[in-house]
């Protein structure tokens, strides 16, 4: 195993001195409104897939993750014990399986939601809230007797499953408070009843009147503010954190050796085919293909708000289209990828502008600010034709609508006999169906379990032989209807309203400030 003793992370949008992976995960934001990215990429031995062929899901997040991670800030035996604390809580065996869909056109499918709320965001924030309590504990052991002790105040945005998996991931953590932000009513039932029937006395929910990127441009505007930072140090669970890409970027190793030896072949041509929202669960796909994982493509597949789609057909990223008067998010049958703005997306950006336009890191980060500048102006930016050029060369695109998201669903239904996909799983096979040809494989990423999205499950399934929605729903979430809740309203989108719930309820939690 080789370690990265000299890792550290700089930020997509200055040239601020870089951090350490302790800095970086605490911190959240990078300075200027960055996010942070490695400084360095880590490259595998040739011989790693041979290597790994037999290693577990959690032996294979060691080899991965302790390449990012300087020994000297977590040791060996230290990462290999948070991991294992992380994944203990998965119900399946192997943590993330893959499923067959289709033998004969070699479609495959990708499991991730095992974990405690049934959501892939589970792989990343069960192990992110480890890390954080890690991380206080131990600063905290080293204080003398009666000092302050350290804290950390998590903010979250979500548009359904990061909020439960950070809930989940944090819950009774000690030195930490977690308030996450959901657009009220425009998340399931069900993953609102995950969030708001957690009432740990560390646990907050704020469902804001507005839609997601509202609740993110929050988030991002009190990471930015130095003063309230300053006075509750702020941390983050969005996959803004670079520790939940981290964390993600060990399955596609894991489903790549998987594959391996299931088919026999050394090295099988594979594509991943990802739902996208916020594009931190394909970004993850990116830095394996990077490491060395030998990966053909990794397709993009969004649902009505297609921002991503029209980028890599196009160049120009822009919140709307141009031919649209639309000013709001389309509400689908896949909430969670009902976003405007995909925040990960900047970090691939730098890395197509270090490689294509730029000369430098610092000039790939002006560059990438200047972007930044320009959509949060105007809406939009265009990318020069050798950004694009090098993105294709990794990257493809496809939109799919709620018509064939539900098509999706029942025509899985019906080809394997039974298999229940949920609708943001939906769109990543509606897409992979598209480019099936019998010779590469494909592995679609299935990103929550169905009893998650009822609504558009049934509308798919109602009147299928054999299908009752109430096989579908786990136990767990049948007894959601008679548990107390919690949960304070935010009449706007307002960063001063959400400033006040933070303090009156740290206060409540009797936190001094």
């Amino acid at each position: 195993m080789t370690v990265t003793p000299s890792m550290q992370y700089l930020s997509t949008q200055s040239s601020s001195a870089p951090l350490s992976f302790e800095a970086t995960v605490l911190r959240g934001l990078a300075p200027g409104g960055g996010l942070f990215i490695p400084s360095a990429i880590p490259t595998l031995p040739a011989n790693f897939l041979e290597a790994w062929a037999d290693l577990s899901f959690e032996e294979i997040a060691f080899e991965v993750m302790s390449r990012y991670i300087s020994d000297a800030e977590i040791s060996a035996a230290e990462l290999k014990a948070l991991i294992a604390k992380s994944y203990s809580t998965f119900r399946a065996k192997d943590v993330t399986p893959t499923v067959v869909l289709d033998e004969a056109r070699k479609l495959h499918l990708l499991e991730l939601f095992h974990g405690p709320t049934y959501a892939f965001k589970d792989v990343a924030l069960q192990f992110v809230g480890n890390l954080f309590e890690f991380f206080l504990q131990r600063a905290n052991a080293a204080k003398p007797a009666g000092a302050k002790r350290d804290r950390l105040t998590v903010i979250g945005a979500t548009s359904g499953d990061t909020g439960s998996a950070a809930i989940y991931g944090l819950r009774n953590k000690k030195d930490v408070s977690v308030f996450i932000l959901h657009p009220k009513g425009r998340v399931s039932p069900i993953q609102e009843l995950q969030m708001t029937t957690v009432v740990d006395p560390n646990v907050h929910n704020l469902a804001v009147k507005g839609t997601f990127d509202d609740c993110q441009d929050i988030v991002k505007t009190l990471f930015d503010d130095v003063a309230f930072n300053d006075k509750h140090h702020v941390g983050a669970v969005n996959s803004i954190n670079w520790a939940r890409i981290l964390a993600q970027i060990t399955y596609y190793f894991y489903s790549y050796i998987q594959l391996a030896k299931k088919t026999g072949e050394a090295q099988p041509k594979v594509r991943y085919v990802v739902p996208t929202g916020n594009f931190g669960d394909i970004l993850a796909g990116f830095y394996a293909k990077r490491m060395g994982l030998p990966i053909d493509q990794l397709i993009v597949a969004t649902n009505a708000n297609d921002i991503l789609d029209r980028f890599w057909k196009t160049g120009v990223y822009e919140k709307h289209a141009a031919a649209s008067a639309a000013a709001a998010v389309k509400e689908t049958f896949s909430p969670a990828m009902d976003i405007l703005v995909s925040s990960n997306f900047e970090r691939l950006l730098w890395y197509l502008a270090r490689e294509n336009v730029a000369d430098s890191d610092a000039q790939a980060s002006e560059i990438l600010h200047g972007w930044m500048v320009q959509l949060k102006k105007t809406g939009r930016f265009e990318v020069p034709q050798s950004v694009l050029q090098g993105g294709l060369k990794e990257f493809s695109s496809e939109a799919v609508s709620d018509s064939q998201t539900i098509d999706t669903i029942r025509a899985t239904y019906q080809s394997t006999g039974g298999y229940v996909l949920d609708p943001h799983s939906a769109v990543g096979v509606a897409a992979s169906n598209r480019r099936l040809d019998g010779e590469t494989y494909y592995i679609s990423l299935s990103t929550a379990h169905p009893a998650k999205f009822g609504a558009a499950v049934n509308d798919a399934l109602k009147g299928e032989a054999g299908y009752s929605f109430d096989d579908v729903l786990p136990e767990q979430f049948k007894q959601f209807a008679t548990m107390e809740k919690r949960v304070s309203d935010v009449e706007k989108p307002d960063v001063e309203l959400v400033k006040a719930i933070v303090e009156k309820e740290l206060r409540v939690e009797g936190i001094e400030f």
